[in-house]
């Protein structure tokens, strides 16, 4: 059963963020993943949302690879590189149908 993992993300330093993006994506495709949303216009249709948040979408092949990932020494550089401001997220993990 394949496995997403969703991000709300604001961006805070478009430096950082430029060096996050790659070694994320590398990394992603190591462990199998693919992006099926990253960034591009939203349109809320109930509630409220911050406008400055965007989504990214990432689907694995299942729950397993995609909690391997992100505990990857792989994904661990891109995650040091967030952690020092390149971004604020919201990040879940769920499995599809």
């Amino acid at each position: 059963m394949p496995a997403f993992v969703i991000s709300e993300v604001k961006v805070l330093d478009e430096d950082l963020i430029a060096k996050y993006r790659p070694l994320a994506a590398a990394s992603i495709a190591r462990y199998g993943g693919k992006y099926v949303v990253r960034g591009g216009p939203v349109a809320c249709v109930e509630g409220t949302r911050d406008p400055e948040r965007s989504f990214v979408v990432v689907e694995f092949p299942d729950m397993a690879r995609a909690q391997a990932w992100y505990a990857s020494p792989d994904y661990a550089e891109a995650l040091a590189v967030r952690r020092a401001g390149a971004l604020e997220r919201t990040l879940v993990f769920v499995e599809g149908v």
